[in-house]
C-alpha cells in the first residue's frame, strides 16, 4: 500500500494530498523520514573528504528534507484539526523525535566537522548569508548540548525528550478542558444580547451536536457573551470556567506539569553553563538579558496601571449603581466597559459588526498587500485539510509567489488562538521552492460571518506575519520568513494591523452585510476614535502575563506554579478586577513548546518596533507610500532571518525607537 506522505506531491504548486492522507499515513512516514534523516548525518559525519560549507554546513542543511514534508502536514493539522488519533501520535512521537534531534546535535563527529569550518571560515569566501547559517548551525549545536559529555549529555538527552512528553500533554489537556466544557442554554437565557452573539451561540450549539445555543470557550464566543450578558451570575459562571482551564483537578490538571517544565528547563540551562532558562533564552533575542526585558515592561506598566485604576474606579460606581453590594469583579469589567464605551463613543457592538464581515476583511487585506508589495490573490479550487479552508495563488507581475491558505472559524477541534504557519517555507537550496502559508483563527461561525474590531485586527494581525513567510527571498531555509528572533517575529504582523486604521480603507471595506452600504463617516469616525478604549485594561492583562512569565525563568524555578504567579501580580499590586490573560495552568504559550517561554515579553518588544515603523510610512508620503513599502520589502519581509534583527531594522529606519510611540500609540502617553 503506497502512502501519499512519502510518494513525490505532483498537484499544482506541489500541494500535500490532503485528500489522500489518512491518519495511520503518518506513524510509518514519520518513522521513514526519522531514519532518512539520521542516514543522511551519518554520511555527511563519516565523509572521508576534510569539511568544507559545501559538504558538511550545505549537507547538514539539506538532511531531513522528507521528515520537514511529512510533520509539516502533520504538526498543522494536529494543531488546526485534532482527532484522538493524531492527539495519541503527538504523545507518542513528541518524545522520540526530541531524542531524535538530541541524537543529531549531539553527533561529535557531526559537530567537529563543523567546528572545522568554523575555525576555518575567514579563508572560505563565503557569502554574507552563508556567513550566517554557518555561525547560526554551530551556535544552535552548542546551545543544544553539543560540548557536553558523559553523564551531562545523558542527562540532557533525558530533559528534551521529558519536555517534548510534557508540552504535548500541557496542550492537550488544554484543548480537553477547552472541548469538553459547554454550558447550554435556553432561549430565554439570551435575552438582552445582541443578535450576532445569539447567533454564535445557536452556531456552537449545531458545532456540538446540541439541540439550542450552547456557549462554549472558545474566545470568539466567551468574550462576547461576557461583554453583553445583563446576568451576572452567567457571567460568573462562564468567567469562572473560562480562568479555569488547565486548573479543575484530575487527568487534565497542568499544575504539576508546568512546575516540572520550569524544573527541566532551569536544570538545562545550568547544564549549558548559564545561571538560569531566562539568561539562556534571552541571549540570542534582541534583548538580550532578563533585565533589558524588565525594563521595558515595568516602563509600560505603570502608565498602564494607572489608567486601568482609574478606569476601576467608574466602572465599579456603575456596578454599585445597579444595587450591587461589593466591589467590581473580573466578571463585571468586559460587561460594564461595553456599557461605558457605547455611551462615551455612542458605538453599539451589534450596530459596528455587520460593517466587519470576514469576506470583506479578507478582502481588505489582499488589498492593502496589493497596493504596498503588488500582490495579486486569485480562489483556488484544490482540496484542503478541512471543508472551511480556503486557498488562494498569491503572484506579482504574472509569477506565481506563494499559496495562501485561510482556515478562519471556531471548531472543537482545532485549539484556541490565532496562528500563522506554513506546510512549506521559502528557500532556493538545495532546491527553489515557493511558500505554503496558512492563517488559522477561531472566528464565530455564521452567515455571514461578521468580526468584531478585535477580531479584524487579528486577522490583519496573523496575515502580516503570512506575508513575512510569502515575500521571503534567501536561499537557506534555515533563515527564511518568520526564522527570526523571537522579540522581532511580531514586528512585520503587529506593523500590518496599522492598516485596518487606514480610513481609506475602511470606507472601501467596511461595508454592511445586508445593504452593502459603506460605514457612516460618523460612526468611522467612532470606530477610530475608541480603538484605543479600555487600553489599560488590555495591556495590564498582557503584561502581567509576560512579567509572570518572565520570573518563571528567572533565578530557582517554584515548585508551585501558583504561589509564583500570585507573588509576582502582588509585587505588581495588580488590580483586583483584572486577570492575566493567560493563567499558568492554560499558558500555552508558554508551557506548550519553548517557542514563547521567557519571551512572552516579545509582542510588545516588537510593539515599540511597529509604532516606530508605522509612524516612518506617516512621515513620508502615506500609509502607502511606495519608498517605504520597499523599504519594508527589503529590509524586513524578504530578509528573513538573514541578518540580526537589530540590523536588520536600523536599515530600514535609520535608528532603533524609543517607547514613546508605543505608549502614544495605546494612548497611554502623559
Amino acid at each position: 500500500m503506497t502512502n501519499p506522505l512519502l510518494e513525490p506531491w505532483t498537484a499544482e504548486f506541489a500541494m500535500p494530498p490532503f485528500g489522500a492522507i489518512r491518519d495511520d499515513h503518518f506513524g510509518p512516514a514519520i518513522e521513514a523520514g526519522m531514519a532518512r534523516h539520521l542516514a543522511e548525518i551519518d554520511d555527511i559525519a563519516g565523509n572521508a573528504e576534510p569539511p568544507d560549507f559545501a559538504n558538511t554546513i550545505e549537507a547538514f542543511l539539506a538532511s531531513g528534507a522528507a521528515l520537514d514534508r511529512v510533520l509539516g502536514v502533520f504538526y498543522n493539522l494536529a494543531g488546526a484539526d485534532s482527532t484522538p488519533e493524531r492527539e495519541a501520535l503527538m504523545r507518542e512521537f513528541s518524545p522520540r523525535l526530541a531524542e531524535h534531534s538530541t541524537a543529531i546535535y549531539g553527533n561529535r563527529a557531526l559537530f567537529e566537522r563543523i567546528e572545522a569550518v568554523w575555525q576555518a571560515r575567514d579563508g572560505l569566501d563565503l557569502a554574507p548569508q552563508q556567513e550566517r547559517v554557518l555561525m547560526l548551525t554551530r551556535r544552535s549545536f552548542l546551545r543544544a548540548g553539543a560540548g557536553l559529555e558523559g553523564q551531562d549529555a545523558v542527562r540532557m538527552r533525558y530533559i528534551k525528550s521529558r519536555l517534548a512528553s510534557l508540552g504535548t500533554q500541557f496542550g492537550q489537556n488544554l484543548l480537553a478542558d477547552e472541548r469538553d466544557w459547554q454550558y447550554a442554554l435556553s432561549e430565554a437565557d439570551l435575552k438582552g444580547l445582541p443578535e450576532f452573539v445569539t447567533d454564535a451561540l445557536h452556531a456552537a450549539g449545531r458545532e456540538r451536536g446540541a439541540n439550542g445555543p450552547v456557549l462554549t470557550l472558545s474566545r470568539s464566543v466567551i468574550v462576547p457573551f461576557l461583554q453583553f450578558c445583563p446576568d451576572r451570575a452567567m457571567r460568573e459562571t462562564a468567567w469562572r470556567a473560562w480562568i479555569s482551564r488547565g486548573e479543575r483537578g484530575g487527568a487534565t490538571d497542568n499544575r504539576d506539569i508546568a512546575a516540572e517544565i520550569l524544573a527541566l528547563r532551569h536544570e538545562r540551562a545550568r547544564l549549558l553553563g548559564y545561571p538560569d532558562f531566562a539568561s539562556f533564552k534571552l541571549e540570542t533575542e534582541m534583548a538580550k538579558t532578563p533585565a533589558a526585558v524588565r525594563d521595558l515592561l515595568i516602563k509600560v506598566w505603570k502608565p498602564a496601571k494607572a489608567r486601568a485604576d482609574a478606569d476601576a474606579r467608574l466602572l465599579e460606581k456603575r456596578v454599585q449603581a445597579e444595587g450591587v453590594n461589593g466591589p467590581l469583579r473580573p466578571w463585571d469589567w468586559r460587561y460594564y466597559a461595553e456599557a461605558r464605551r457605547q455611551e462615551e463613543f455612542a458605538l453599539n457592538e451589534a450596530e459596528v459588526k455587520p460593517y466587519f464581515q470576514l469576506d470583506r476583511m479578507i478582502e481588505a487585506a489582499f488589498s492593502c498587500a496589493t497596493r504596498l508589495f503588488g500582490l495579486e490573490f486569485t480562489l483556488l479550487d484544490v482540496p484542503l485539510y478541512h471543508p472551511d479552508c480556503r486557498a488562494w495563488e498569491v503572484t506579482r507581475n504574472g509569477a506565481h509567489v506563494a499559496v495562501f491558505i485561510g482556515d478562519y472559524f471556531a471548531r472543537a477541534s482545532k485549539r484556541s488562538g490565532a496562528w500563522c504557519s506554513a506546510f512549506r517555507a521559502q528557500r532556493e537550496f538545495p532546491d527553489a521552492q515557493r511558500p505554503i502559508v496558512v492563517n488559522v483563527c477561531n472566528f464565530a461561525k455564521s452567515d455571514p460571518a461578521l468580526l468584531s474590531y478585535d477580531d479584524a485586527r487579528t486577522l490583519f494581525h496573523e496575515f502580516g506575519h503570512a506575508l513575512h513567510q510569502m515575500l521571503s527571498d534567501v536561499r537557506y531555509d534555515m533563515i527564511s520568513g518568520t526564522s527570526v528572533a523571537r522579540d522581532f517575529v511580531e514586528l512585520p504582523s503587529q506593523l500590518f494591523e496599522h492598516w485596518l486604521e487606514v480610513p481609506e480603507v475602511l470606507r472601501q471595506f467596511a461595508t454592511h452585510a445586508d445593504t452593502g452600504e459603506p460605514m457612516p463617516a460618523d460612526m468611522l469616525e467612532k470606530v477610530l476614535a475608541a480603538a484605543t478604549y479600555d487600553m489599560g485594561f488590555q495591556t495590564v492583562e498582557y503584561l502581567a502575563s509576560a512579567l509572570v512569565d518572565l520570573a518563571f525563568h528567572e533565578g530557582a524555578p517554584p515548585e508551585d506554579v501558583m504561589a509564583r504567579q500570585q507573588e509576582v501580580l502582588g509585587k505588581l499590586d495588580m488590580p483586583g478586577a483584572i486577570v492575566m490573560r493567560h493563567a499558568s495552568p492554560h499558558f500555552a504559550h508558554v508551557f506548550t513548546g519553548d517557542g514563547y517561554s521567557s519571551g512572552y515579553y516579545s509582542y510588545m518588544w516588537s510593539e515599540v518596533m511597529d509604532a516606530d515603523a508605522f509612524a516612518a510610512f506617516q512621515e513620508a508620503g502615506g500609509p502607502f507610500d511606495a519608498g517605504m513599502a520597499k523599504k519594508l520589502e527589503r529590509h524586513i519581509l524578504s530578509a528573513g532571518g538573514s541578518e540580526e534583527a537589530d540590523v536588520l531594522y536600523k536599515k530600514f529606519r535609520g535608528r532603533m525607537p524609543g517607547v514613546e510611540a508605543l505608549l502614544k500609540g495605546r494612548g497611554l502617553a502623559a
